[in-house]
């Protein structure tokens, strides 16, 4: 493939003395983008969070570029050394192993040093994982606000694992987490046991690869698939539907009408009713309906 063939790519400018942190793909290599590529050709240099694993990418698409190992446990120091091209005038790419570089993974201390020293730092989207699950889990695991909190990775300390798992038990919002085969059995028991019986959960293994797969379940059918599971190898993004308000904590008539009349007087109908709906948790029809309620007792 030509890249230099798609004009479009010159639609945005690459300038010298800055760093460009490109997503890559988190499994299957022909989800890389045309701009990614155009990008990892253009630079002078590309720090890898594993140069060894990034070899493979670079080569699979005929990249032939000076790799700079940046990890973790070296990305300050690092982050140096890319500093100093880019003061050279240099171009420089930042890859992680998946995906999108500074999502749990590294990636954020380097930006944080390259912008503390003056540089510009340019985003080159691509592959997410997160995203990817999202656009597979339908309207059960998001409300109609698509509202959702993302939690990393889970963790492994036992304290910071309980306070994640209140939190995704009374949260209103879907949580989406990261876990590794060797913990996923564990933590979907744990999940198992703390929430509601039908409280959905959508579990997504090897996403875009070959064995992907992608299963709808409840809390209470948890330990059945765990035992009848193909296999529990690869990595897993989990997403678990927000908490249904019960009965006794939705807000009366009343007082939705009390609400709705404090904003008449500010407000149309639509936006008395997209306060309502965010504020109090309540539908958006339901929330509009109250609005014209109360314009209709202000008359």
């Amino acid at each position: 493939m030509e890249i230099g063939s798609f004009d479009f790519l010159n639609q945005q400018d690459l300038p010298a003395g800055a760093l460009y942190m490109v997503a890559t793909p988190i499994g299957n290599m022909g989800d890389i983008t045309l701009r990614a590529l155009h990008v990892l050709n253009a630079v002078d240099g590309i720090a890898c969070e594993d140069t060894r694993h990034s070899a493979a990418l670079l080569q699979q698409f005929g990249i032939h570029k000076k790799c700079l190992a940046l990890h973790e446990h070296n990305e300050v120091g690092g982050a140096q050394t890319v500093i100093q091209s880019l003061a050279s005038g240099e171009r420089w790419a930042y890859i992680s192993d998946a995906g999108t570089p500074g999502v749990s993974d590294p990636g954020a201390r380097l930006v944080n040093e390259v912008q503390r020293a003056g540089y510009r730092v340019l985003p080159i989207p691509g592959a997410s994982a997160v995203s990817c699950a999202i656009s597979a889990s339908g309207s059960v695991m998001l409300n109609a606000d698509g509202r959702f909190q993302f939690l990393g990775f889970w963790p492994n300390k036992t304290k910071e694992r309980d306070a994640l798992l209140h939190d995704i038990c009374s949260s209103k919002k879907t949580s989406i987490f990261f876990e590794s085969p060797h913990h996923i059995r564990e933590t979907l028991l744990l999940l198992s046991n703390a929430l509601e019986p039908k409280r959905q959960v959508f579990i997504c293994r090897e996403l875009t690869k070959k064995f992907e797969q992608l299963v709808s379940i409840k809390a209470n059918e948890i330990a059945s698939w765990l035992e009848n599971a193909e296999s529990l190898k690869g990595e897993f993004v989990v997403l678990v539907a927000g908490r249904q308000a019960s009965s006794d904590e939705a807000p009366g008539q009343e007082s939705l009408l009390l609400w709705a009349n404090a904003l008449s007087p500010y407000l149309g109908s639509k936006e008395i009713a997209a306060v309502l709906s965010q504020a109090l948790g309540i539908t958006k029809k339901e929330a509009y309906q109250v609005a014209l309620d109360a314009k209709e007792q202000g008359n």
